[in-house]
């Protein structure tokens, strides 16, 4: 048989296969090579800010007085002090309020897009949502700055409106979106016959929420609270901006405060590259890092524990 004779053997699509294989094949590659480098990208990260605040670690760090102690003072000329006491409670205090703030008002969203709302209501609400997720962070605290502060100070006649309650309040709108998406995808993820089983015992609309559906999800609505904890303790420009910046363990929610990373934002700045200043920031960095991949990484595990059931 000629070369001629066997080329027309062939079947007439299988340049085309061929193509389409080669082309699987390199999308595959791409995508694989996006996920290693995110993975990449996080790691470096991590190593940058450890090798930053190595020279601290290894030197001027005490347990004691670094998590310990309430006196953040590094740029005192006779005695330096690292202590960062003061500053969690700051952290802890404004993201406790803000997940007071988020919890009811992005369950209650989730609950009405997800159980209530149909057609176009439903699509409108969901696109609303995620619209108030892309806001800035700064444009958040210029809302706490020039609005939340003078109605604070009118409201509740305290001469500081820039404390724990206006932080709270800005940081919780901001994590309520992401909170009302993943906790909303929880309650999808439902199947229909735990209500349908619900409704045919003569379970009213509000007990088949409550009763059945509620307890269906709350591993995924664990997950999506865990998520807004992580936002509001990783969130920088909102805080700086709304918390009054003053170095204070709160006695109430008219108190000035300062967060972590307000505090690498505010000092790094301003601080000589290898100073011991420089490098306790950094580890500051380091300690946020850890303590929000913990709470990230036990939001994932909680929502694909749910998606696994």
């Amino acid at each position: 048989m000629s070369e001629k004779s066997h080329a027309s053997a062939l079947p007439a699509d299988f340049d085309q296969r061929d193509k389409d294989w080669y082309i699987d094949r390199v999308v595959q590659f791409l995508v694989f090579l996006g996920g290693i480098s995110a993975i990449f990208f996080v790691v470096m990260i991590f190593v940058f800010v450890t090798v930053e605040g190595f020279g601290f670690l290894l030197e001027d760090f005490s347990f004691s007085e670094f998590f310990l102690s309430p006196w953040w003072e590094p740029t005192d000329e006779d005695e330096p002090t690292y202590g960062i006491l003061a500053l969690m409670a700051g952290t802890a205090s404004v993201t406790g309020l803000a997940m007071l703030v988020a919890i009811p008002f992005s369950l209650g969203a989730a609950i009405y897009i997800g159980e209530f709302a149909t057609g176009k209501k439903r699509e409108f609400l969901k696109v609303l949502v995620e619209l108030l997720a892309a806001i800035p962070s700064v444009v958040w605290g210029f809302i706490g700055l020039s609005i939340m502060n003078p109605l604070i100070i009118t409201l509740f006649n305290v001469p500081v409106g820039l404390n724990v309650l206006n932080a709270g309040i800005i940081l919780g709108l901001m994590a309520a979106p992401i909170m009302t998406s993943i906790a909303e995808d929880a309650l999808k993820a439902v199947p229909d016959r735990y209500r349908e089983a619900a409704e045919a015992l003569g379970a009213t609309r509000w007990q088949v929420i409550f009763k059945t559906v509620l307890p269906a999800a709350k591993n995924g609505l664990l997950g999506a609270v865990l998520l807004g904890v992580g936002r509001g303790f990783g969130e920088t420009m909102a805080v700086l901006m709304a918390t009054g910046h003053a170095i204070n363990i709160p006695n109430s929610v008219f108190d000035s405060v300062r967060a972590l990373t307000a505090t690498i934002a505010a000092e790094l700045g301003e601080t000589a590259v290898g100073d011991p200043h420089y490098e306790a920031l950094f580890t500051i960095g380091i300690f946020l890092f850890v303590i929000t991949f913990i709470i990230n990484l036990t939001a994932d595990l909680i929502v694909r524990g749910i998606r696994k059931q």
